[in-house]
Protein backbone atom coordinates (compact mmCIF):
# COMPACT_ATOMS: atom_id res chain seq x y z
CA UNK A 1 0.00 0.00 0.00
CA UNK A 2 2.85 2.34 0.66
CA UNK A 3 4.35 1.43 -2.52
CA UNK A 4 1.24 1.98 -4.26
CA UNK A 5 1.00 5.89 -2.84
CA UNK A 6 4.17 6.34 -3.29
CA UNK A 7 3.76 6.14 -6.90
CA UNK A 8 0.54 7.50 -7.36
CA UNK A 9 1.15 10.19 -4.53
CA UNK A 10 1.86 12.91 -7.17
CA UNK A 11 -1.30 12.24 -9.62
CA UNK A 12 -3.48 11.97 -6.31
CA UNK A 13 -2.34 15.15 -5.39
CA UNK A 14 -2.51 16.76 -8.58
CA UNK A 15 -6.57 15.14 -9.19
CA UNK A 16 -7.17 17.00 -5.70
CA UNK A 17 -5.79 20.34 -6.78
CA UNK A 18 -7.41 19.91 -10.19
CA UNK A 19 -10.74 18.60 -8.12
CA UNK A 20 -10.44 22.08 -5.80
CA UNK A 21 -9.74 24.19 -8.76
CA UNK A 22 -12.98 23.36 -10.58
CA UNK A 23 -15.09 23.43 -7.30
CA UNK A 24 -13.04 27.17 -6.93
CA UNK A 25 -14.00 28.38 -10.80
CA UNK A 26 -17.51 27.44 -10.35
CA UNK A 27 -20.67 29.04 -8.68
CA UNK A 28 -24.12 28.25 -8.40
CA UNK A 29 -26.40 31.08 -8.77
CA UNK A 30 -30.05 30.61 -7.32
CA UNK A 31 -32.96 32.04 -9.00
CA UNK A 32 -33.66 35.07 -6.25
CA UNK A 33 -30.10 36.46 -6.85
CA UNK A 34 -28.05 38.21 -8.92
CA UNK A 35 -24.72 37.33 -9.17
CA UNK A 36 -21.75 40.15 -9.87
CA UNK A 37 -18.47 39.00 -10.87
CA UNK A 38 -15.66 41.31 -9.58
CA UNK A 39 -11.93 41.24 -10.91
CA UNK A 40 -9.53 43.29 -8.66
CA UNK A 41 -12.62 45.10 -7.20
CA UNK A 42 -14.07 46.01 -9.93
CA UNK A 43 -17.45 44.44 -11.48
CA UNK A 44 -16.84 42.82 -14.91
CA UNK A 45 -19.67 41.03 -15.47
CA UNK A 46 -23.42 39.89 -14.32
CA UNK A 47 -25.36 36.89 -14.74
CA UNK A 48 -29.19 36.11 -13.85
CA UNK A 49 -29.58 40.30 -14.04
CA UNK A 50 -33.43 40.95 -13.00
CA UNK A 51 -35.75 41.22 -15.64
CA UNK A 52 -39.64 41.54 -14.90
CA UNK A 53 -40.85 39.51 -18.24
CA UNK A 54 -38.19 36.46 -17.43
CA UNK A 55 -40.32 33.58 -16.03
CA UNK A 56 -39.55 31.83 -12.98
CA UNK A 57 -36.96 28.47 -13.69
CA UNK A 58 -36.14 30.17 -17.17
CA UNK A 59 -33.31 32.68 -16.00
CA UNK A 60 -30.04 33.22 -16.08
CA UNK A 61 -29.57 31.27 -12.59
CA UNK A 62 -27.36 27.83 -12.68
CA UNK A 63 -23.79 27.66 -13.08
CA UNK A 64 -21.25 30.23 -14.05
CA UNK A 65 -17.87 30.12 -14.52
CA UNK A 66 -14.37 32.90 -12.51
CA UNK A 67 -11.36 32.62 -12.24
CA UNK A 68 -10.18 31.54 -8.57
CA UNK A 69 -8.47 33.89 -6.61
CA UNK A 70 -8.14 36.74 -8.89
CA UNK A 71 -12.66 37.12 -9.31
CA UNK A 72 -15.35 36.82 -6.70
CA UNK A 73 -18.83 36.58 -6.87
CA UNK A 74 -21.03 38.88 -4.88
CA UNK A 75 -24.91 38.01 -4.39
CA UNK A 76 -27.32 40.76 -5.10
CA UNK A 77 -31.24 40.13 -4.29
CA UNK A 78 -33.76 40.33 -6.95
CA UNK A 79 -36.62 40.20 -4.47
CA UNK A 80 -38.20 42.84 -3.09
CA UNK A 81 -37.03 44.66 -0.23
CA UNK A 82 -38.51 46.29 2.79
CA UNK A 83 -37.14 49.53 4.02
CA UNK A 84 -39.01 50.05 7.86
CA UNK A 85 -39.35 52.98 9.59
CA UNK A 86 -40.27 53.45 13.24
CA UNK A 87 -42.23 55.59 15.72
CA UNK A 88 -40.91 58.73 14.55
CA UNK A 89 -42.20 61.84 15.60
CA UNK A 90 -43.53 64.51 12.93
CA UNK A 91 -45.20 67.91 13.11
CA UNK A 92 -48.28 68.03 10.70
CA UNK A 93 -48.96 71.32 9.27
CA UNK A 94 -51.92 72.19 11.83
CA UNK A 95 -49.04 71.82 14.94
CA UNK A 96 -49.78 68.41 15.58
CA UNK A 97 -47.27 66.20 16.87
CA UNK A 98 -47.45 62.47 15.55
CA UNK A 99 -46.40 59.21 15.88
CA UNK A 100 -45.84 57.76 12.32
CA UNK A 101 -44.24 54.38 10.93
CA UNK A 102 -43.73 54.10 7.79
CA UNK A 103 -42.59 51.31 5.13
CA UNK A 104 -41.29 51.36 1.46
CA UNK A 105 -40.58 48.71 -0.87
CA UNK A 106 -37.62 48.45 -3.39
CA UNK A 107 -35.86 46.75 -5.98
CA UNK A 108 -32.21 46.59 -6.89
CA UNK A 109 -32.22 46.74 -10.94
CA UNK A 110 -28.63 47.89 -11.43
CA UNK A 111 -26.78 45.32 -9.35
CA UNK A 112 -23.49 47.01 -11.01
CA UNK A 113 -23.98 50.18 -9.61
CA UNK A 114 -25.31 48.63 -6.11
CA UNK A 115 -21.93 47.42 -5.61
CA UNK A 116 -20.18 50.52 -6.47
CA UNK A 117 -22.14 52.76 -4.59
CA UNK A 118 -23.72 51.03 -1.83
CA UNK A 119 -22.16 47.50 -1.20
CA UNK A 120 -24.65 45.21 0.51
CA UNK A 121 -28.80 45.58 1.58
CA UNK A 122 -27.82 46.44 4.75
CA UNK A 123 -25.77 49.71 3.99
CA UNK A 124 -28.47 50.57 1.27
CA UNK A 125 -30.99 50.71 3.94
CA UNK A 126 -28.76 52.44 6.46
CA UNK A 127 -28.44 55.55 3.42
CA UNK A 128 -32.06 55.28 2.73
CA UNK A 129 -33.67 55.25 6.50
CA UNK A 130 -32.74 58.80 6.93
CA UNK A 131 -33.58 59.95 3.57
CA UNK A 132 -37.09 58.16 4.38
CA UNK A 133 -37.51 59.97 7.48
CA UNK A 134 -36.72 63.35 5.80
CA UNK A 135 -38.82 63.21 2.86
CA UNK A 136 -41.62 61.70 5.07
CA UNK A 137 -41.41 64.79 7.43
CA UNK A 138 -41.07 67.24 4.61
CA UNK A 139 -44.23 66.23 3.44
CA UNK A 140 -46.23 65.70 6.15
CA UNK A 141 -45.22 69.06 7.20
CA UNK A 142 -47.26 70.45 4.25
CA UNK A 143 -50.35 68.86 5.15
CA UNK A 144 -52.96 68.68 8.10
CA UNK A 145 -53.67 65.54 10.74
CA UNK A 146 -56.75 65.69 9.35
CA UNK A 147 -55.43 65.68 5.61
CA UNK A 148 -53.96 62.10 6.38
CA UNK A 149 -57.79 61.02 6.99
CA UNK A 150 -58.70 61.89 3.38
CA UNK A 151 -57.61 60.51 -0.47
CA UNK A 152 -55.04 63.40 -0.20
CA UNK A 153 -53.25 61.18 1.57
CA UNK A 154 -52.21 59.47 -1.63
CA UNK A 155 -51.42 62.24 -2.99
CA UNK A 156 -48.76 62.71 -0.37
CA UNK A 157 -47.41 58.83 -0.32
CA UNK A 158 -47.16 59.50 -3.95
CA UNK A 159 -44.84 62.62 -3.50
CA UNK A 160 -43.12 60.51 -1.06
CA UNK A 161 -42.02 57.89 -3.21
CA UNK A 162 -41.01 59.89 -5.88
CA UNK A 163 -38.70 61.86 -3.85
CA UNK A 164 -37.37 58.67 -2.24
CA UNK A 165 -36.81 56.74 -5.08
CA UNK A 166 -34.91 59.78 -7.06
CA UNK A 167 -32.75 59.14 -4.25
CA UNK A 168 -32.60 55.01 -4.33
CA UNK A 169 -31.63 55.46 -8.30
CA UNK A 170 -28.54 56.48 -7.14
CA UNK A 171 -27.52 53.55 -5.25
CA UNK A 172 -29.46 51.19 -8.55
CA UNK A 173 -32.68 50.68 -6.91
CA UNK A 174 -35.80 51.59 -7.40
CA UNK A 175 -38.80 52.61 -5.00
CA UNK A 176 -41.73 50.41 -5.87
CA UNK A 177 -44.36 51.96 -3.22
CA UNK A 178 -44.29 54.04 0.26
CA UNK A 179 -47.09 53.44 2.87
CA UNK A 180 -47.87 55.14 6.37
CA UNK A 181 -48.30 51.67 8.89
CA UNK A 182 -49.66 54.35 11.25
CA UNK A 183 -49.81 58.10 12.56
CA UNK A 184 -51.48 58.59 15.86
CA UNK A 185 -51.26 61.31 18.06
CA UNK A 186 -49.13 60.55 21.32
CA UNK A 187 -51.15 59.60 24.29
CA UNK A 188 -51.40 61.51 27.35
CA UNK A 189 -52.01 65.14 28.00
CA UNK A 190 -51.17 65.80 24.11
CA UNK A 191 -53.95 63.65 23.14
CA UNK A 192 -56.42 65.40 25.12
CA UNK A 193 -55.24 68.91 24.28
CA UNK A 194 -54.94 67.91 20.66
CA UNK A 195 -58.88 66.87 20.89
CA UNK A 196 -59.71 69.88 22.84
CA UNK A 197 -58.34 71.97 19.74
CA UNK A 198 -60.10 70.00 17.58
CA UNK A 199 -63.23 70.75 19.08
CA UNK A 200 -63.08 74.67 19.71
CA UNK A 201 -62.10 74.74 16.32
CA UNK A 202 -65.05 72.86 15.56
CA UNK A 203 -67.33 75.08 17.51
CA UNK A 204 -66.01 78.22 15.90
CA UNK A 205 -66.64 77.20 12.54
CA UNK A 206 -69.78 76.36 12.81
CA UNK A 207 -70.46 79.91 15.24
CA UNK A 208 -69.10 81.71 12.21
CA UNK A 209 -71.65 79.62 9.49
CA UNK A 210 -74.36 80.57 12.07
CA UNK A 211 -73.24 83.98 12.27
CA UNK A 212 -73.05 84.25 8.20
CA UNK A 213 -76.81 82.53 8.23
CA UNK A 214 -78.03 85.69 10.58
CA UNK A 215 -76.41 88.20 8.41
CA UNK A 216 -77.62 86.73 5.07
CA UNK A 217 -81.13 86.86 6.64
CA UNK A 218 -81.13 90.10 7.94
CA UNK A 219 -80.11 90.97 4.87
CA UNK A 220 -82.76 89.09 2.86
CA UNK A 221 -85.86 90.13 5.36
CA UNK A 222 -84.30 94.06 4.57
CA UNK A 223 -84.43 93.82 1.00
CA UNK A 224 -87.71 92.05 1.38
CA UNK A 225 -89.21 94.46 3.57
CA UNK A 226 -87.99 97.89 1.10
CA UNK A 227 -89.57 95.88 -1.61
CA UNK A 228 -92.74 95.76 0.16
CA UNK A 229 -92.73 99.48 1.18
CA UNK A 230 -92.09 100.12 -2.77
CA UNK A 231 -94.95 97.82 -3.79
CA UNK A 232 -97.50 99.54 -1.22
CA UNK A 233 -95.79 103.27 -2.42
CA UNK A 234 -96.87 102.62 -5.87
CA UNK A 235 -100.49 101.29 -5.28
CA UNK A 236 -101.16 104.22 -2.76
CA UNK A 237 -99.94 106.45 -5.23
CA UNK A 238 -102.30 105.16 -7.52
CA UNK A 239 -105.31 106.05 -5.09
CA UNK A 240 -104.93 108.85 -2.87
CA UNK A 241 -108.04 108.57 -1.13
CA UNK A 242 -108.32 104.94 -0.76
CA UNK A 243 -104.58 105.14 1.10
CA UNK A 244 -106.38 107.46 3.04
CA UNK A 245 -109.20 105.39 4.16
CA UNK A 246 -106.08 102.46 4.34
CA UNK A 247 -104.31 104.60 6.88
CA UNK A 248 -107.84 105.62 9.21
CA UNK A 249 -108.45 101.70 9.32
CA UNK A 250 -104.76 101.15 10.84
CA UNK A 251 -105.57 103.98 13.21
CA UNK A 252 -108.37 102.50 14.50
CA UNK A 253 -107.21 99.04 14.80
CA UNK A 254 -103.92 100.38 16.94
CA UNK A 255 -106.14 102.72 18.75
CA UNK A 256 -108.90 99.98 19.71
CA UNK A 257 -106.95 96.92 20.07
CA UNK A 258 -104.14 98.50 21.92
CA UNK A 259 -106.64 100.23 24.70
CA UNK A 260 -107.93 99.42 27.68
CA UNK A 261 -111.73 97.53 27.20
CA UNK A 262 -112.97 99.46 30.04
CA UNK A 263 -112.02 103.30 28.46
CA UNK A 264 -113.89 105.03 26.63
CA UNK A 265 -112.95 107.25 23.15
CA UNK A 266 -114.92 110.68 22.85
CA UNK A 267 -114.75 112.32 19.59
CA UNK A 268 -116.10 115.40 18.18
CA UNK A 269 -118.61 115.52 14.89
CA UNK A 270 -115.93 116.90 12.80
CA UNK A 271 -113.23 114.30 13.69
CA UNK A 272 -111.18 112.55 10.90
CA UNK A 273 -112.42 109.01 12.19
CA UNK A 274 -116.20 110.35 11.82
CA UNK A 275 -115.66 111.57 8.62
CA UNK A 276 -113.67 108.59 7.12
CA UNK A 277 -117.27 106.21 8.12
CA UNK A 278 -119.18 109.21 6.54
CA UNK A 279 -117.48 109.46 3.82
CA UNK A 280 -115.00 112.67 2.92
CA UNK A 281 -117.43 115.58 2.25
Amino acid sequence: MTRIWNDYKAAVIAVLALIVILLMSVVIVPETQQAVVIRTGEPVRVANTFDPDDRYGQTGSGIIARIPIIERVQMVDKRILDLDMEGETVLSNDQQRLEVNAYARMRIFDPVLFVEAAGNETQLRNQLEPILTSVLRQELGRRSFASLLTPERGEAMTNIRTALDRQARQYGAEVLDVRIKRADLPQGTPLQAAFTRMQSDRQEEAETIRAGGRRDAQIIRAEADAEAAQIYAEAFNKDPEFYDFYRAMQSYRTTFMNGDSESSVILSPDNEYLRQFRGRR
